[in-house]
């Protein structure tokens, strides 16, 4: 039996013009034209599913912000119904009664999400389109690209965003600037190329400088620095979860404030230290920065660098610090409860949410 994923592999490039006309008939001037394919791809990703829950919170953010912006929600039903006789019509070999009902429960199930979406959805744009400027290979498997948007992104050190390439339109996945706004707007983006990651993949060795991105939405971590508050910092970084905590160092050289930090920077050897040069220039420039690498397999490591990201950060740690930290799922995961067992209070610790790193 065909199977609604099946059905939505099945549709082309013309599908997004199809549905906006198809939507134009029923409702003129709900969606601008240049705004349709985004859309298109979007909600049908959301329709047929199968992204994690943390890639799936990517989707719903876009789609949440992009109900919210046109003000689409009072519409959901007529969009609906146009996108799925837009599929029926592009998969028409596919498409039977019985994938017809499944595609309409699913729509259901869809509109939903996006209500709830929308509810906790912000103001501001859904997307915005960016230019890759840079794009670096200090590893096999991990990039440096550096986008300029055509419109500058509001986003806060800290935070992540969604991220999506034409190659693979639908997919959103998360990602943290690594840098503090800037003067120029652009945003530098750490990416490594993880098994079944296929944007991760596609950003890693495909993407190109003078391509075209979408940036969704700037998420909340968990790691943001409370504005009210100097305290010393002790940042934990493994793998490319460096990016959001250099992005906060950015933003302490930017307003010192008389705190000292400490980033700690998890790797597996000296050569998987992908981002050395720019921490270099950071802890050469800033005496209140320090600067500690972890190795965690490298044997020509000094004793005091040997060993897991956290496990060095604990012999750094000063009384009154506050802790974020930020990498791979094995990294965090019981993180937060060895802190609290070592007597860290608990509003001192920042673990950043399950984003993908």
């Amino acid at each position: 039996m065909p199977t609604l994923t099946a059905a939505w592999a099945s549709v082309d490039d013309r599908a997004a013009g199809d549905f906006w006309c198809t939507l134009e008939d029923r409702r003129p001037g709900l969606l601008r034209h240049r705004d349709a394919p985004l859309f298109f791809t979007a909600l049908g990703r959301l329709l047929v599913g199968g992204d994690d829950p943390v890639n799936r919170a990517a989707l719903l953010m876009v789609l949440g912000r992009a109900y919210r912006h046109f003000d689409l929600l009072p519409h959901a039903t007529t969009i609906g119904d146009a996108l799925l006789a837009t599929v029926a019509r592009h998969a028409r070999p596919l498409w039977t009664p019985q994938l017809a009902i499944a595609a309409e429960r699913a729509m259901c199930r869809a509109t939903r999400a996006i209500r709830r979406a929308v509810a906790q959805a912000g103001d501001g744009p859904a997307w915005w389109h960016v230019q890759v400027i840079g794009h670096d290979r200090p590893s096999p498997d991990i990039a440096t690209v550096t986008v300029r948007p055509w419109r500058r992104l509001p986003f806060l050190p800290g935070q992540a965003v969604p991220v999506c390439t034409p190659r693979l339109p639908g997919h959103w996945r998360w990602l943290s600037p690594a840098n503090a706004p800037r003067a120029d707007g652009t945003v530098e983006l750490h990416v490594r190329a993880v098994p079944g990651g296929s944007v991760s993949h596609h950003l890693v060795h495909r993407v190109r400088p003078g391509e075209l991105l979408w940036l969704g939405p700037p998420g909340e971590t968990g790691l943001r620095l409370d504005s009210g508050r100097t305290d010393d910092l002790l940042l934990v970084a493994g793998g490319t979860g460096l990016a959001p905590l250099r992005a906060l160092v950015e933003q302490v050289a930017a307003a010192p404030d008389g705190r000292r930090v400490t980033l700690v920077v998890g790797a597996r050897t000296f050569t998987d230290l992908y981002d050395s040069i720019a921490l270099d220039k950071l802890q050469c420039a800033h005496d209140w920065l320090t600067i500690v690498p972890a190795f965690s397999d490298d044997p020509c490591a000094e004793p005091a660098e040997r060993g897991d990201a956290l496990t060095i950060a604990l012999d750094h740690h000063q009384p009154g610090q506050y802790i974020y930290l930020c990498g791979p799922p094995p990294m965090l995961a019981g993180a937060r409860s060895r802190l609290r067992c070592l007597g860290i209070p608990a509003a001192s610790i920042h673990v950043a949410e399950s984003f993908a790193r």
